[in-house]
Parts: C-alpha cells; sequence; structure tokens
C-alpha cells in the first residue's frame, strides 16, 4: 500500500466540548422510500457477461433512507436497489444531498443491493432509456437522503439479531481429483464458483447466516422502520429480463406487516442491505431443492428473512439516548495489473475465431478483453470506507463484493458487541477476497474481476478496526 495521508470526519469527536448539550439531546430518526425504477424503456441490465434488454418491471426499485442524528452526531444509510454505483457517482450525489441538507457527504453512506435485474446508474454513454434512468436514479436518491432529514423526529431504537442459515450457501467449491476445469487464462485453480453438483467435494470457506436488524419506533413506541443486513447475493432468475429488487425488495414489503401487524402506517420503511457475501449464494450444490415458479425462490428467501427479523425484535431493549458518531477514511490501493506476456496472450485470443476460439477456455475473450483494459489503468486507487456507531451497534461498509470470511472476521475482532458490513457501499471495485483465497484461485480472485492487490482485504481490515476503535474510545461513549 502507497502511504498517504487518510481523511476523517469523526462526528464523535465534534462533541468534545459539548458533553453538556449532548447529554441532555434527544436521538432523533428519520426514514424514506423513493421509487426508482426507470421511466423510459427498454432498459439495458449489465449483471452478466452478456448484457440483456429489459422493458418492463416485475416489482419497483427504491432508494431507503435511514437518517439518525443525537446532538452533533449523525448518519443517513442509503439503501439503492440497483447493481452498483461507481464511487464517482456517489460522490456526485452525496455533494448535491449536501448542499440541499447542510449534512456532510462523510455523514452518508451510499449501498447498492447488487440485484441483478436492475440496471447500472453509472457511467456514460448508451441510450435514451439508460440515460433517463441515470437522471432518475440520481434525483431519487438524492430526494432520499433529503427526506429522511427532514422526516427527523425523536425517537427510540433497539438491535437485534436472528439467524436464517437454510438459505445461505458458500459458493466455492473444490472438485473431484481431475475435474476442475481451466480458469480463462488456461491457468487450473484449486477452486471453482458454482460447480456441477456431481463433481462438488467441500466448500472452499464458510458462511454467515445471520440476520442482523436495527429497529426504528417512534418516541410514544409505534413503529417506525427497520433496517437489516443479510450476508446473501441476489437470488435472480428473473423472467424475460425484467427489472426486479429481487429478495431485497420483497423482505422490504413484508417487513411491515411482520413488525407493525396487518395494517402498518402507510409511512413505515423496512430495507435490506447486503452484508459481506461476495462467495454466498442461493444455491443448494448439495440438497434437492425442487424446480420454483418464476420469483418463487425470491418470495421464500424473503420470507424467511423477514421471519427472522421478526424474531429478532421479540426481546429488543428500546433507548432513546444513544451516541452516535461516523468516521471515514480514503484509503490507497494498489491495483492488480498484467504483466506484458498476459497481455500480449489478450491479444491474440481476441484476433481468435470460429474453432480456434472455441479451443480456448470459457470465457477466454471476455477477460482476454478485461485484460487489455486494465494495461492502462493507474498504479493505484483511493477507496472510500466508513464506520458508523449507533451506540453498542457498529456498522462498516466497503466498496467491494466482500468474501464472509472478512465479515466475519471483522464481526469478531470489533470491539463493539453487534456489528455489521455493508458491502458494495460507496462504489464498486470488484471482489474483495482474503490472501488464502486469492492463493486458491476460482472467479473471486480472477485478475479483471479482482482489481485490487492480494492484501487489500488485510490493509482495509487494519484501517476499519482502528476507525471501531476511534469511534469506541471518542467522548461520546
Amino acid at each position: 500500500m502507497i502511504e498517504k495521508p487518510t481523511h476523517f470526519v469523526l462526528t464523535a469527536f465534534a462533541a468534545l466540548f459539548l458533553l453538556p448539550a449532548i447529554a441532555s439531546a434527544q436521538l432523533k430518526a428519520g426514514l424514506s422510500s423513493v421509487d426508482v425504477t426507470p421511466q423510459v424503456w427498454p432498459v439495458t441490465l449489465r449483471g452478466s457477461f452478456n448484457p440483456k434488454k429489459a422493458e418492463s418491471a416485475n416489482d419497483p426499485l427504491h432508494a431507503r433512507s435511514f437518517a439518525i442524528r443525537n446532538g452533533e452526531g449523525r448518519a443517513v444509510i442509503t439503501i439503492v436497489d440497483i447493481l452498483f454505483i461507481a464511487q464517482d457517482t456517489v460522490d456526485a450525489i452525496k455533494a448535491e444531498a449536501a448542499k440541499r441538507t447542510g449534512w456532510k457527504p462523510t455523514e452518508m453512506l451510499i449501498a447498492g443491493t447488487h440485484t441483478h435485474s436492475a440496471p447500472s446508474a453509472s457511467g456514460t454513454g448508451g441510450g435514451e432509456a439508460e440515460i433517463a434512468f441515470r437522471e432518475h436514479f440520481f434525483e431519487g436518491v438524492v430526494q432520499s437522503i433529503e427526506l429522511a432529514i427532514e422526516n427527523l423526529e425523536p425517537a427510540r431504537l433497539g438491535f437485534g439479531s436472528d439467524e436464517e442459515p437454510s438459505e445461505v450457501f458458500n459458493r466455492r467449491w473444490y472438485l473431484k481429483d481431475g475435474t476442475m476445469p481451466p480458469n480463462p487464462f488456461g491457468g487450473i485453480d484449486q477452486v471453482k464458483m458454482n460447480p456441477p453438483r456431481d463433481l462438488i467435494e467441500k466448500p472452499a470457506g464458510p458462511t454467515d447466516p445471520e440476520v442482523a436488524v436495527i429497529s426504528i419506533q417512534r418516541a410514544n413506541g409505534k413503529p417506525m422502520g427497520l433496517f437489516a443486513n443479510y450476508a446473501l447475493h441476489y437470488v435472480g432468475s428473473i423472467p424475460g429480463g425484467q427489472v426486479s429488487a429481487d429478495y431485497f425488495g420483497e423482505f422490504a414489503r413484508l417487513v411491515p406487516f411482520r413488525i407493525a401487524g396487518r395494517t402498518p402506517p402507510e409511512d413505515f420503511v423496512a430495507m435490506m442491505s447486503n452484508g459481506a457475501s461476495g462467495d454466498i449464494n442461493n444455491i443448494d450444490f448439495a440438497g434437492n431443492r425442487a424446480p420454483r415458479a418464476p420469483f418463487e425462490q425470491i418470495q421464500q428467501v424473503a420470507t424467511k428473512a423477514a421471519d427472522a427479523a421478526y424474531r429478532a425484535t421479540r426481546d429488543i431493549e428500546y433507548q432513546t439516548d444513544l451516541p452516535v458518531g461516523m468516521v471515514e477514511r480514503r484509503v490507497t490501493l494498489k491495483n492488480r495489473k498484467p504483466d506484458p506476456e498476459l497481455i500480449e496472450k489478450s491479444k491474440r485470443i481476441l484476433e481468435m475465431t470460429g474453432d480456434e476460439l472455441k479451443a480456448e477456455p470459457r470465457l477466454a475473450s471476455h477477460y482476454a478483453l478485461r485484460i487489455l483494459n486494465l494495461a492502462d489503468v493507474a498504479d493505484t486507487t483511493e477507496v472510500a470506507i466508513q464506520a458508523i456507531r449507533i451506540g453498542d451497534q457498529a456498522i462498516v461498509a466497503m466498496p467491494f463484493e466482500v468474501l464472509v470470511e472478512i465479515g466475519l472476521d471483522l464481526k469478531k475482532r470489533s470491539p463493539f458487541p453487534r456489528t455489521t458490513i455493508v458491502e458494495i457501499a460507496n462504489g464498486a471495485f470488484g471482489y474483495l477476497p482474503p490472501p488464502h483465497q486469492h492463493e486458491l484461485g476460482g472467479y473471486e480472485t480472477w485478475l479483471g474481476t479482482s482489481k485490487m492487490e492480494k492484501e487489500a482485504s488485510v490493509i482495509l481490515t487494519k484501517h476499519l478496526l482502528e476507525m471501531l476503535e476511534e469511534l469506541k474510545s471518542s467522548p461520546l461513549q
């Protein structure tokens, strides 16, 4: 890692000279939900190697925000039904939201759910529908942040946790001897993502079944909203290229009835954030799940997660005076770059046609193009990571698809009793495997899929633990 000054925003430390005011401060919370579904069709869905067009929405996409404030400590978390949002787009959204609200960009966390049935809202170009969607999306996310802050009111919060292990599976597997196919570069990995069931031996990593929740109530005890986190990729299998919020959206629809009964308040907002699930999906490799109707598995996963969220709230103790603090650092990481030999090989592959190309490994041409796109990248990239404290609950945010072991390690080593990891937050820089998973190879570690140095997870974990310690020892405790 290239050493570079990091940037801190410690709203908790700002209270050092305001302790009398903080002691009597009233905890406030606000929530919002804004529809960001495309309004012009067809729109390109880019959640695969072969992008496809969508001309309708099975269910709406939303930007949902949860704002919290206690004295000078404040934070807003926005979870968006989107494939991903690039860092420059996130920064622009935060800048506009800061202009409208007076809150600092470093007091805002914006994360995508990574539903593969939504377009990307970043970049430039595209047709009329893509341009219209980016503009609509940008304004919708800004409005969501703005409304959540406008909706701040006296509140009380509680924290809970339950488990739903039956729907999370590690997708990286060791295979039977001699059955590993070559990777796109012609090499042989030790593990494979989503392998044929008849070839599997054992998974290459664990799972994290926790459904963690923050339950928000009005000062009078009436249900107001719920923030949840589950370490599971999208479910997918959306027919006809339709737009969908996947199980994240269905969870948000179901939870108000779990928490507030048959007639929940119209302004109740539930949201599901994506935990450290870079290698976790919903495919039961060793099981015998019956075939599903379209959207049925999405509904089942959402139902089970909503039930777990309900169980997690049963014994919650609500509090009205919780310290709030938020820290952000910008950390410089080295980019992985292809060597000259790989660049030349990639050029040859892209010149191949017909039988010659068919003889190459699967996805060889896709990754050859990615390699050439990486040939001239900068030596380093600056990424934003964040940590939030709400009482004894900590939330950390990373702009990657984070492999589950990194999340489990952060939870174990955190100085807080409860710690939640939100991935694909404040940017999207590919997969983040721990070093030992890099040694095993597989899709999540390939150059062009995992873009940062192999020690990146170690570097970022060190920073996040330091940030959590700073929040823990701040004068707000």
